[in-house]
């Protein structure tokens, strides 16, 4: 049976069949809070005679009528309607219940505890328009849509049209018929209502027409809510896109609306974008939320062009769709907005991100298999984001600029309102530069994994370099040589005003196309550090000589720019996940780093990785006196830190997180009560949640201490931020209460959801979570069989126990338990073996680095 699942086959069968679609949707809102009504009315064309199906999830349906019949209700089965002998023009009509959502799928209510007031916003990527309307799911099959929305009395509403005047009736109910939209898949459409608020403005485009802009949110955080900064970063967005696109804004209106919790960071709903509301800052936000929110509104705006006016032609291109947008909103963030250095942070995190999805045993092609909706679901990674937009950096360095563009421009000429391929693209982007991409794309799109970047230096018996190579070793047996373009660097340490400091000199930049590639300006002298993809312009694995990595690790403080310093880092770090470093190596190189760096990414992504190390890549007997001297340093750096940075907000956090002893501890604490203060440091809302789950989390504070911080912030959030930090409380039964809740409570939303998990993972002794282990594994198959997809993945992946990898007291073998699973489940679902496959692949790699630190 079908399920909730669609292949792609039955996708292209159904639209040989479907055409010239026209939806009318009406839902009334005004049921109460668990229904809604939903009456959807279709109009298309199809091959007379023919048979076919539409898609509709919901609680019940009460009236199925195809061209004027009936149809027995029994039709309605598997979240499919079945469609017998289609006439050349056709007129459905479908009425049905269905379900309000609370994971941040379909239709999402939600209540704000603040004010009572109740809020919906629809998300429908990947298939979840369905859980709202009858609708041919697949994207190929675009459309028009003419909403009306029936909802209470005061709440407003948006969708992918100009938001019309309401009718309103004697109650107070509101009517809001909106006029026809673009033709557009049904995953972009929008559904918006509640008493939302915020400001509005306009942009204007480059034909002269006047856009509508709006940004809005809750009630209860619009005093939060920086408008006018939104508004600036779209407009510059506006002028990028459409200079480099040479192209207007194809749509009506542009609205933004920051809705509560959210399952993902932002929506390209067409003219009607939905973004997490954690972008409206509460707190005193740090740096890279700040850096995050302006690189994802102009990432979602760059979708209006890739992927709304043109869309993919099915998922597999999902990767192109998500890449574009990465990459370009990088770019323009670089050139558009005042967050020039932003290429630094696309290295240290969406880079890393992809080579760290990259090594695992699922990576696959660029252009992935997707043979149905859960391939989608499982695929949707860091390929298809972060190495996409890698590879579209180098597509666009080996074809230009404006060759890229100019192709573009092509393809949205050529394809607009419609679907299209890779093939497409690619066709325009061949014209535009005269390049034949097709064994381009068979390299860095249809085979997996990453390419090894090695140097190979020669030296005669005075140490002075007689010869130098780059090597470029193949990730597997039948790949070949993938097309870089890259940089390699020499420095040298010097003093300058009292300082020593890396100097940079001999620098060659090359396109390496072969497995190696002689550097002949490499001669003479050998330089203190040779650094291989010197400005992170490749992708791959890259390793240094030894003598390199020595010196480079030793003084790291001494290179002078935060990029440098990141691929030392990045370099080692990889190092220490593969097993060849010792992590107690990657902390002291680290700590060292954090007395000069202040890239607000790269100190978060050093800080990150120093908690990855004190809780899973140290040897067990190894990790208390490794985890103190962490302690000590971060609380002594965050003391340093300037006065009012963001590097200083980062380090009291991170010093407050990883505090071991008592006078660390003692210390996070008197900045919770006011005892001791820091200059410049403000101990807003959001810092005292994390202080608070921090002394939570050794057991410095009760359960009565967390329950009154709640009435300072009586929110939503604040509420999250109870269930985290009361489920980090080092105490067996109340991590029993949380596995139990975790599992148990349908009523969770996935923000709750994720809290608990964050809580109840988050302890000083592992040994505490070694009883529920084996129930983790005995659930496993229910879990995936029993909740939505969002659900499931966070339980599958946040509650797996690898915190007990290498902990032998706690009687658990982790590795031998995921193991047994995988014997025992071959014939799971192929999602959920996927996962648990990754989980083993992160399992291993702890192990491995524990054994490597060991061995010191």
């Amino acid at each position: 049976m079908p399920g909730t699942n669609l292949t792609r086959v039955e996708a292209e069968q159904r639209s040989e069949i479907v055409s010239d679609v026209h939806y009318r949707v009406h839902l009334d809102l005004t049921q109460g809070e668990q229904i809604f009504h939903s009456v959807t009315e279709v109009d298309f064309a199809a091959q007379p005679g023919a048979s076919t199906f539409i898609d509709l999830i919901a609680d019940s349906v009460t009236e199925v009528i195809l061209n004027g019949t009936a149809l027995d209700l029994s039709n309605y089965a598997d979240s499919r309607i079945f469609l017998p002998d289609l006439q050349e023009r056709n007129n459905l009509r479908v009425t049905a219940n269905c379900v309000y959502m609370h994971t941040g799928e379909g239709l999402h209510r939600f209540t704000d505890p603040e004010d009572g007031k109740s809020y919906v916003y629809s998300q429908f990527e990947v298939p979840d328009s369905r859980r709202v309307y009858a609708v041919f799911e697949q994207p190929d099959i675009k459309a028009d849509f003419t909403f009306t929305f029936v909802v209470p009395p005061e709440w407003n509403a948006f969708s992918n049209s100009p938001t019309p005047e309401p009718e309103i009736a004697a109650d107070g109910v509101r009517t809001y018929r909106f006029t026809p939209t673009e033709k557009i898949s049904s995953y972009l459409t929008a559904v918006i209502a509640g008493p939302y608020v915020g400001e509005t403005g306009e942009v204007t485009s480059c034909d002269g027409r006047r856009i509508p802009l709006g940004v809005y949110c809750r009630a209860s955080m619009v005093k939060h809510l920086d408008a006018t900064d939104v508004m600036d970063i779209t407009r510059a967005g506006f002028e990028f896109y459409e200079t480099a696109f040479e192209r207007p804004y194809p749509f009506r209106k542009y609205d933004q609306i920051f809705v509560p919790e959210y399952n993902a960071g932002a929506m390209e709903n067409v003219g009607c974008v939905t973004f997490r509301d954690e972008y409206v800052f509460r707190s005193r936000p740090l740096q890279t939320r700040v850096e995050r929110r302006v690189v994802t509104i102009l990432h979602e705006l760059a979708h209006m062009w890739f992927g709304d006016l043109v869309t993919m032609k099915w998922w597999n291109d999902l990767w192109l769709n998500e890449s574009f947008a990465e990459f370009v909103s990088t770019k323009a963030t670089a050139e558009a907005t005042q967050w020039k250095d932003i290429w630094t942070t696309f290295s240290c995190s969406e880079k890393i991100w992809a080579y760290r999805q990259d090594q695992l045993p699922s990576t696959h092609p660029v252009v992935a298999t997707i043979n149905d909706l859960e391939d989608v679901q499982v695929n949707f990674d860091g390929i298809t984001y972060a190495k996409g937009a890698c590879v579209l950096s180098q597509l666009v360095t080996y074809v230009g600029w404006d060759n890229f563009r100019l192709g573009i421009k092509e393809y949205f000429a050529k394809h607009e309102w419609s679907n299209a391929t890779l093939t497409d693209l690619l066709t325009e982007l061949e014209a535009t530069s005269g390049k034949d991409l097709k064994a381009w794309s068979r390299k860095w799109l249809e085979e997996a994994g990453m390419t090894w970047l090695r140097p190979e230096i020669q030296t005669d018996d005075s140490g002075e370099i007689t010869f130098m190579r780059i090597v470029q070793e193949h990730f597997n047996a039948d790949a070949t040589p993938r097309p870089q373009h890259m940089a390699v660097c020499a420095y040298n340490l010097e003093q300058h005003d009292g300082k020593t400091v890396f100097v940079p000199g001999h620098r060659e930049e090359f396109d390496m196309e072969v497995e190696e590639y002689i550097l002949p300006g490499f001669y003479g002298p050998r330089p203190d550090v040779i650094l291989v993809n010197d400005g992170d312009m490749a992708y791959g694995k890259v390793r240094l000589d030894e003598q390199s990595l020595r010196t480079a690790c030793e003084h790291i403080d001494a290179f002078t720019d935060s990029l440098t310093r990141s691929q030392i880092l990045s370099i080692l770090w990889d190092m220490v996940r593969d097993g060849e470093v010792g992590a107690s190596h990657y902390v002291d190189t680290a700590l060292q780093a954090l007395m000069v760096e202040t890239h607000p990414m790269v100190v978060s992504v050093t800080l990150r990785n120093l908690d990855t190390c004190v809780e899973s890549y140290l040897a067990a007997e190894n990790r208390e006196a490794v985890a103190r001297n962490v302690s000590s340093r971060l609380r002594m750096l965050s003391r340093l830190a300037k006065a009012d940075s963001d590097t200083q907000l980062q380090l009291v956090r991170a010093a407050a997180r990883r505090a071991q002893s008592p006078e660390d501890v003692a210390a996070s604490a008197a900045l919770l009560d006011g005892s001791e203060t820091l200059t410049g440091l403000l101990v807003d809302t959001e810092l005292r949640w994390n202080l608070l789950t921090s002394l939570a989390a050794v057991g410095h504070v009760d359960r009565g201490a967390i329950e009154a911080e709640l009435s300072n912030d009586d929110t939503v959030n604040g509420r999250e931020r109870v269930l985290q930090a009361t489920a980090s409380l080092p105490d067996s039964a109340v991590k029993a209460e949380f596995f139990d809740r975790a599992y148990s409570d349908t009523t969770l939303t996935n923000d709750q959801l994720a809290s608990i998990i964050a809580g109840f993972n988050r302890t000083p002794d592992p040994v505490l979570l070694a009883p529920f282990a084996q129930r983790y594994f005995e659930m496993l198959r229910e879990t995936y069989d029993g909740r939505t997809h969002e659900i499931g993945e966070q339980l599958i992946e946040g509650m797996y126990p690898a915190a007990l990898v290498g902990f032998e007291s706690s009687g658990v073998d982790v590795l031998a338990l995921t193991q047994e699973w995988l014997s025992n489940n071959a014939d799971a679902p192929a999602a959920l073996l996927r996962m648990m496959r990754e989980n083993q692949s992160g399992a291993e790699r702890i192990a491995k680095a524990q054994q490597r630190d060991r061995e010191g």
